[in-house]
């Protein structure tokens, strides 16, 4: 109790650590003042100002301004060289994500979509909340098959929060050649040595004739 009051008596006597305090004064207003006029002139200045400037705006989406290399954008799930799936669903980009934005379903290949899916697991449900994702590229590092890049993209925007659930038919990107997505930026130059080599289990594609020799 002596404790308390002795904070008590001496709350109001501490002293600021600075000098930059400043008494408040209660300063009237002059009648001009009072009618607001002077602010309004003042800031309608400001704005005409403008019209003689530089437009800081574009004319998006007809016209875009160049991305940094290091932006990281609307999500891609990557097919290999003959347009099989790369993703298969271990989890680890789910794991990474510290906005836990990812979920996913894993499901068995079957005989005959050697040719659909790069492996013996696929996701057949693949899903990433853009609401709760933060780009932070975690799930880029995650992935060992090289199977989920963030592009340079923008996410277009919505009125419904349903439409920012982004499944497989918006993130896979398609087999023609005009709809493969380029991330060759967002790899680096030790990457792309490697991936030259066939040799690597990594790089090595389907072929029917090696599924057949293995069974």
């Amino acid at each position: 109790m002596q404790v308390a009051n002795y904070l008590f008596a001496n709350l109001f006597q501490m002293q600021s650590l600075t000098n930059r305090s400043v008494a408040v004064q209660k300063k009237e207003m002059s009648f001009i003042e009072k009618l607001y006029l002077p602010a309004i002139l003042h800031g309608m200045k400001i704005t005409f100002s403008h019209f003689f400037k530089k437009k800081a705006t574009i004319n998006y989406p007809e016209v875009k301004r160049d991305i940094a290399k290091v932006y990281r954008g609307q999500h891609v799930l990557k097919r290999d060289e003959i347009g099989a799936e790369r993703c298969t669903a271990c989890g680890l980009c789910a794991v990474a994500c510290p906005a836990e934005a990812i979920t996913m379903v894993a499901a068995e290949r079957k005989k005959g979509e050697e040719n659909l899916y790069r492996e013996e697991k696929y996701a057949s449900t693949y899903e990433i909340n853009m609401l709760r994702c933060i780009f932070c590229g975690l799930c880029e590092e995650a992935c060992p098959k090289e199977a989920i890049f963030l592009t340079d993209r923008i996410v277009p925007s919505t009125f419904q929060r349903g439409e920012f659930i982004y499944g497989k038919d918006i993130l896979v990107e398609g087999t023609e050649p005009a709809k493969r997505i380029d991330v060759t930026k967002r790899q680096t130059q030790e990457v792309l040595e490697f991936k030259k080599h066939p040799e690597f289990a990594h790089n090595k594609l389907y072929d029917g004739k090696q599924l057949k020799q293995k069974h």
